[in-house]
């Protein structure tokens, strides 16, 4: 979903697993869906933790308890490992999730999350662990995370750090420009240069 990014404060669902890969976010058998409705994908996220084998709802998973809400998803380490499959992204932005928090994430599936207008803020692993337990503690508390300063802060603790982002996919975010709308903006630049080459 195309939106403008700017400063998000909101609560969190924790998801304290480490090495969830593209599968478990997505499993394989919703690859061959004709659809990109983003109800869809959003609706089947974690789809085999989320429900149990008789399609009933596993009440002991983070998304199906009420404690926990939010447009942040706080994940372990290594998330989105395993294949590359963009669906992955999708059922994520699908879900509601804006910002994905983790200490690690597979370069490939955070290239999608950013194409697909989801954050990935990598912090550090003492930060993560803080904000866990945070959480754990008190799960209405939230989180502020400031794109333009590039800036994620605890606030339920005070505690702070900063995350790294590309400036093209900075720009974009705070934009709401996928590559072709960027591309498009610069339309009369591009041709300028083209011009210019010409000659």
């Amino acid at each position: 979903m195309k939106q403008k990014f700017n400063i998000i404060r909101s609560r969190c669902v924790p998801l304290p697993l480490e090495n969830v890969d593209t599968d478990q976010i997505i499993p394989a058998r919703f690859l061959k869906a004709t659809t990109r409705e983003e109800k869809f994908f959003g609706d089947n996220l974690f789809r085999d933790w989320r429900y149990n084998s008789d399609g009933s709802l596993n009440k002991d998973f983070v998304l199906n308890d009420s404690t926990y809400s939010g447009e942040i998803l706080v994940a372990g380490k290594n998330f989105g490992s395993g294949s590359s499959r963009e669906h992955a992204a999708w059922a994520i932005a699908g879900y509601g999730f804006k910002v994905v928090i983790s200490s690690f994430f597979a370069d490939i599936h955070k290239n999608n999350e950013l194409n697909n207008f989801v954050l990935p803020v990598v912090v550090s692993e003492e930060f993560l662990l803080h904000l866990f337990e945070s959480i754990e503690q008190n799960p209405t508390m939230e989180v502020e995370v400031d794109l333009p300063n590039q800036k994620v802060t605890n606030l339920a603790t005070g505690e702070s750090e900063n995350f790294e982002i590309n400036g093209y996919k900075k720009y974009c975010l705070m934009n709401a420009l996928d590559d072709i709308d960027f591309l498009l903006e610069n339309k009369e630049k591009t041709g300028a240069y083209e011009r210019k080459k010409q000659f």
